[in-house]
């Protein structure tokens, strides 16, 4: 089994070697070792998320104008990418193109939700994603995963908000009847309407949020009683 370094103690005499499979740098290893264009230097990783047995995302560049880095990582129909995955017990992993265009990468790294508008506050850190309602859900991602890893990819904080959805109600809209942290918990997790947390199921909300099964059950008897008015 591979693995890389993660620390050295001594235990006495002896020393202790401690080997991780979880770290992103591990990822970053594996595409050194099965894409030489990775250990050449003609691609260059710009930086490797994971959350490790479930999804990655890492970004990737090249100098050479020549070279599709993207392309290059997948191989054709995903032949270099898959003993990357195969190593990681089936990890799912997307390969994006940086760029220096801010909103440009925000938007890739979002995949494989379509964004429609970015609204971004570089002051802050944070940004609003605009996307048909359709498109939600892919980039929230199952249990958060997605949106999270763009997050940390990026290294903003990202806000999802759905357009064209006029029967929707803003969660801010039931400040009388839910406590004000608790709305704030659903619009960390980019659910910011009642639809958006009524689509996900409480087991999802529960990984999302910082909220018990009982308040989030509560929260979607108010919701649910308010649409079916």
């Amino acid at each position: 089994m591979r693995g890389i370094i993660e620390s050295v103690e001594l235990r006495g005499n002896k020393p202790r070697i401690v080997l991780t499979r979880t770290s992103p740098k591990f990822l970053e290893k594996l595409f050194e070792q099965e894409i030489p264009e990775v250990f050449d230097g003609l691609i260059n990783i710009k930086k490797a998320v994971r959350i490790p047995g479930d999804k990655a995302k890492v970004s990737v560049d090249s100098y050479d104008d020549r070279i599709d880095p993207v392309g290059a990582c997948v191989g054709m129909k995903g032949s270099r990418i898959h003993g990357i995955v195969r190593e990681l017990g089936n990890e799912n992993i997307d390969v994006i193109n940086y760029t220096n265009n801010l909103q440009l990468y925000i938007t890739r790294s979002l995949s494989p939700a379509k964004v429609n508008s970015l609204k971004i506050d570089e002051e802050n850190k944070r940004v609003q994603v605009f996307l048909n309602p359709e498109e939600v859900s892919k980039a929230i991602g199952r249990g958060g995963n997605n949106i999270r890893l763009a997050g940390q990819l990026t290294g903003y904080e990202i806000d999802v908000y759905r357009e064209g959805m006029e029967e929707d109600v803003e969660l801010t809209e039931f400040s009388d009847e839910i406590e004000g942290w608790v709305l704030e918990e659903f619009k960390k997790a980019g659910l910011d309407t009642a639809k958006s947390v009524l689509e996900q199921d409480v087991e999802d909300l529960i990984k999302r949020t910082d909220l018990e099964e009982e308040t989030i059950i509560e929260v979607r008897n108010v919701l649910s009683a308010e649409l079916s008015e």
